[in-house]
């Protein structure tokens, strides 16, 4: 596996802000590149394949997994799968490129396991599950069930903080991408 690439790890609970962060951090010219992830769920609004997501059906996601394709991959909900697959890691890093990882907090930490200090793991926390719930309703794009189902699953992630390398609260965005910055500056720049 191709290792002159760092990797950087992005988990948070759905809502906390960790797209918004990643989006404006890809933007600064830190030769970062985002790690499509695979899912087996329909795509959203105008999601094309090979940019959001690698779209695959659940049989074809099953068969990767049985490859061992994968770096790491959830069933999140019954027949929907996510997962980064291993030759992702290897396309960025073959460029010279820091691979960007937006995951769920399994998926952060399991890969933290394996890349160790080649790795700087981040989890983006929201200030309180209140606010997560506000912005979640705002975003519009859920049901109320489908809110409910992601605030519990939020809970159990929050649990999980304590073994990132480092705990972001985006209660202000911009300070929130401040800290994300310094604290991306000191690892990449970590021989």
């Amino acid at each position: 596996m191709n290792t002159k690439g760092k990797l950087v790890i992005f988990s948070a609970p759905s809502g906390a802000g960790k797209s918004t962060i990643v989006q404006a951090l890809l933007q600064k010219g830190f030769n970062l590149e985002f790690s499509i992830s695979a899912t087996s769920r329909q795509p959203r609004g105008n999601e094309q394949h090979g940019v959001e997501y690698y779209f695959l059906s659940p049989e074809e996601f099953k068969s990767k997994i049985n490859d061992d394709a994968f770096l790491e991959w959830e069933e999140v909900y019954e027949n929907t799968f996510y997962g980064t697959l291993k030759s992702e890691v290897d396309r960025i890093c073959s460029k010279g490129n820091h691979v960007v990882f937006d995951v769920d907090v399994v998926g952060g930490i399991n890969i933290k396991k394996m890349y160790g200090d080649q790795a700087l793991s981040l989890f983006i926390q929201p200030p309180s599950v209140e606010e997560l719930r506000k912005r979640l309703e705002n975003r519009g794009t859920d049901s109320a069930e489908k809110i409910a189902m992601r605030i519990a699953k939020a809970e159990k992630e929050l649990a999980y903080a304590p073994d990132f390398d480092k705990v972001i609260v985006n209660d202000n965005l911009e300070q929130a991408l401040q800290r994300t910055e310094e604290a991306l500056n000191n690892f990449l720049n970590k021989s």
